[in-house]
């Protein structure tokens, strides 16, 4: 019975050190690097890379370079963000700079003033023009 206690306390402990939280009136400026999560609430600015998910809650504000797999963002960013999966633009978003995603989702009332790149629409686009001229030439 103690190892079952045991194993569900270092479960609990790695899970809770996946998620890293910059609460809100807390301002942090440099480098920060993390296999897990991000919450900011806060302010930050530098550059931030995570093999995880970031997300920027209604009152956050990231200024600087943003590297993850997948994004939510509720507050202000500024800079370079590059979203390897999808990058959500929630409806009190405010968003500018570069962006380069995966895929990219914008609920209404999001302001999304950034110039884009999608990546895998190229692939895609290239996948359609391929499948018509297939067509073309067996017709």
């Amino acid at each position: 019975m103690l190892k079952k206690n045991k194993k569900k306390e270092s479960i609990v402990e790695r899970n809770s050190s996946n998620r890293n939280v910059i609460g809100k009136g807390t301002k942090i400026t440099g480098d920060l690097i993390s296999e897990g999560d991000f919450r900011i609430d806060g302010e930050f600015e530098g550059t931030l890379n995570t093999k995880g998910r970031v997300i920027i809650g209604k009152g956050g504000f990231i200024n600087g370079t943003v590297q993850c797999t997948n994004a939510d963002v509720e507050g202000k960013f500024a800079g370079e963000f590059n979203v390897s999966d999808t990058l959500t633009a929630k409806t009190t978003a405010y968003i500018t700079g570069n962006v380069n995603v995966g895929q990219l989702s914008t609920e209404p009332g999001a302001s999304f003033n950034a110039t884009c790149n999608m990546r895998g629409a190229i692939k895609e686009l290239g996948k359609e023009k391929d499948a018509k001229k297939g067509k073309q030439a067996s017709a």
